[in-house]
């Protein structure tokens, strides 16, 4: 891992290293930035949701801006943690385990458990009695790209229950949600945290915690998400809804810390007659999003010289290097009507799942981040 950062910026690092393979730019202050944004505007715990990006260099730079807790889904990145801070708070919040997991989990001190169903409160009491569980809440709310209440949650009944039986067994009580990836709609968190306090109550249980989830929006197109306005809707929702029990809070934002710490270069490898782009990455390395979320529409096309190409834009077709025909960026792609080959195409608000699920089929694929100052040219 890099220490220091050796390149101002991506386009200097393009201009002089003249890479033919897709290149990954990190920029450390930027990551720390958006660290102190959590940190100061969130009313509790920030938790970093690893699954985002586990790079050393992304845990090793939030532990150094303050963050204290990591939200793990398996036990190889509660070890990537434990790498970089031997003390860091660990929260296991994938409801599914296997009983070897939740013993390794109890080994590595794991603080804070979600669950979904008894037979996993099972798993748990049998090797860690006493720890934090949150029963995952899940209910029909609109306003994220894609819904997780599919996969993980319970209704509030079923949730009422779990809490009830939480406490039966003697663990600290407390419950998550999560509104779904890429939410940028406060609402979507106040709805949740009414529900809740009607949980709780139901069960009678006086919750020692209320996870408010991940989902927290990064900037992909548009204008960047206010998440300053989510803080405050959460802390006013919580205190309108519960007073004087308010639960303490914790948050796992996990694409919305990472995203707008790198920026991915590709380079245009050939075009063809009708206008459409071979770049040297696709939907199966960096851009491996493009298949199921929106692509960022912040995007940056330069010359080998450093230039910045600054025709009008118009729609491409845009393909992967890959010799799959599936390898194809949604369309459209807004790209100058004066891109050409060998050029570099960056894409920024990047570092989010990009490295994290991308593969090296046919040989291509992510290496490891470039540091840079800055991101943006100054």
């Amino acid at each position: 891992m890099r220490d220091i950062p050796h390149w101002p910026d991506p386009i200097s690092h393009l201009k002089r290293q003249q890479p033919d393979e897709v290149a990954l730019y990190f920029s450390p202050a930027q990551l720390q930035a958006t660290a102190q944004r959590f940190l100061q505007g969130f009313d509790g715990l920030v938790t970093y949701a690893v699954k985002a990006n586990p790079g050393e260099e992304v845990l090793a730079n939030l532990v150094a801006a303050g963050v204290k807790a990591f939200d793990v889904a398996s036990p190889e990145e509660m070890r990537a943690v434990r790498r970089v801070n031997p003390t860091a708070i660990l929260h296991y919040n994938n409801p599914v385990r296997s009983p070897k997991e939740v013993a390794l989990a109890a080994e590595l001190e794991v603080a804070s458990y979600s669950v979904d169903c008894e037979r996993e409160l099972d798993k748990i009491a049998a090797v860690a009695p006493g720890v934090e569980i949150s029963v995952r809440l899940a209910l029909p709310i609109k306003g994220a790209v894609y819904d997780f209440g599919e996969k993980f949650g319970v209704g509030p009944e079923r949730a009422a229950a779990l809490l009830s039986r939480v406490v039966e067994l003697g663990f600290v009580p407390a419950v998550t949600f999560h509104p779904g990836t890429q939410c940028a709609n406060p609402e979507a968190w106040g709805q949740y945290i009414s529900v809740v306090a009607k949980v709780a109550a139901q069960a009678g249980v006086k919750l020692a915690r209320l996870n408010v989830g991940g989902g927290f929006a990064a900037h992909r197109v548009g204008d960047a998400p206010d998440l300053e306005a989510i803080f405050d809707h959460v802390s006013a929702e919580v205190d309108r809804c519960f007073g004087a029990d308010a639960p303490m809070l914790v948050c796992e934002p996990g694409r919305a810390m990472v995203a707008e710490a790198f920026t991915l270069a590709t380079r245009v490898k050939a075009i063809r007659d009708g206008g459409a782009v071979f770049i040297n990455d696709g939907i199966y390395g960096g851009l491996s999003e493009g298949r199921d979320m929106m692509m960022v529409d912040r995007i940056r096309v330069v010359r080998p010289d450093g230039a910045l190409r600054k025709g009008s834009r118009e729609g491409r077709v845009v393909y992967g290097p890959t010799c799959d025909s599936i390898d194809r960026l949604p369309d459209p792609v807004l790209l100058p009507e004066d891109i050409a080959e060998e050029d570099y195409i960056l894409f920024d608000g990047m570092g989010a799942y990009s490295k994290a699920i991308g593969t090296s089929f046919n040989g291509y694929g992510l290496s490891e981040p470039v540091t840079v100052v800055n991101l943006q040219r100054h």
